[in-house]
């Protein structure tokens, strides 16, 4: 079957999910998408410069950086009102997913444009899709607080009574495990997913104990899914 084209007939804000590493993963959709639209709104120009240059994409951005700025958000909203197409990306995955991005929807919604999902890669689903463990209920909480409402956070995990996911950074993944040991039944399991379709990609499986013997590579990007 032949893939829709996607026909762009009135301005509007379109949500582009880019690859969370392998490049194969971008869809035919996304990429039509970044081609047809006047602008390109990033969270990092440089980042998505090298992206678009992969595929040789070559089109306006526009910085649109983690703490969006009401300066920010004017420029986007003008752009919309002046009948501009625009796509919104961030580094990789799905935009406003613990990404920047929620609050700039958030003003284009309530300014009446129309808004326009393009799906594609997302650590949280892939990370799920792997665990085994059930995913028709689960509660996402993005990155783990560094500091203040840590301990907290890592109670609920505790009792969750859903499957669990949530990111934590490659300087505390070790910080990590010690605190879930704590708190968490010994025999409850666990995944931890290193590096999500990069090319050193690993997921270690078990109880904590047996990830604590599993985890010697400590540097990347960590996906945890818990066992309800």
């Amino acid at each position: 079957m032949a893939a829709e084209t996607t026909i762009i007939t009135m301005a509007s804000l379109f949500i582009v999910a880019t690859p969370i590493g392998n490049l194969g993963d971008i869809t035919l959709r996304a990429l039509e998408t970044l081609k047809s639209v006047d602008l390109i709104v990033a969270e990092d120009t440089r980042h998505t410069r090298k992206l678009l240059a992969h595929f040789d994409i070559h089109k306006p951005l526009l910085s649109c950086e983690e703490h969006v700025t009401e300066t920010q958000s004017r420029k986007v909203l003008a752009l919309l009102e002046e009948g501009k197409n625009l796509a919104f990306v961030t580094d990789a995955g799905t935009p406003a997913v613990s990404d920047p991005g929620a609050r700039l929807v958030a003003k284009a919604v309530a300014a009446g444009h129309t808004i326009v999902t393009v799906p594609g890669a997302s650590a949280v689903t892939a990370a799920l899709s792997v665990s085994g463990f059930p995913a028709d209920n689960f509660v996402f909480f993005g990155f783990l607080p560094h500091k203040k409402g840590r301990e907290a956070f890592l109670k609920k995990v505790a009792g969750a009574k859903r499957t669990v996911v949530f990111f934590e950074s490659t300087h505390r993944i070790g910080k990590l495990l010690e605190e879930l040991e704590q708190l968490v039944p010994q025999d409850r399991h666990l995944i931890i997913a290193r590096e999500l379709t990069k090319q050193f990609e690993t997921i270690y499986r078990g109880t904590i104990k047996d990830i604590k013997e599993q985890l010697k590579e400590t540097r990347g990007e960590f996906t945890i899914v818990i066992a309800p």
